[in-house]
């Protein structure tokens, strides 16, 4: 199993960011929150401020962790270990996503999310 984190990104406005993979990649196409694989010695909230500064230019601080999900792909299974976190440098850049977007909570039902996301998604918008 690989363990993946994801940042759902709030900014003042409480609108979360979320990330479009692109075409021709795995998933291409779909909606995620952003993250990546956790290395070797790293925490999940080493991994995440890591991966959201390669992905997107920016310096996070996590204020809440969520549920992990686990979910299984055509490649494998995944545990997605998401945290709620905000920026304190930057702003994002879509350096590996084709499209990025703020989203209102009623927003972002109407995007067509990577199914490991969904559980996510739905434990945010059970929470707020």
């Amino acid at each position: 199993m690989i363990d993946v984190v994801a940042g759902l990104i709030l900014d003042d406005d409480h609108r979360i960011l979320a990330c479009r993979r692109p075409e021709g990649k795995h998933l291409g196409g779909q909606w995620e929150f952003p993250g990546g694989k956790i290395e070797n010695g790293e925490s999940p909230e080493q991994a995440l401020i890591r991966e959201l500064e390669e992905e997107l230019g920016i310096t996070i601080q996590t204020t809440k962790p969520l549920s992990p999900v686990v979910h299984i792909y055509d490649r494998g299974p995944i545990r997605l270990i998401p945290f709620l976190c905000r920026i304190t440098k930057g702003t994002p850049q879509p350096h590996e996503h084709s499209e990025l977007r703020w989203c209102s909570p009623d927003e972002l039902r109407s995007l067509d999310w990577a199914a490991a996301d969904l559980p996510i998604l739905d434990e945010f918008l059970d929470f707020r």
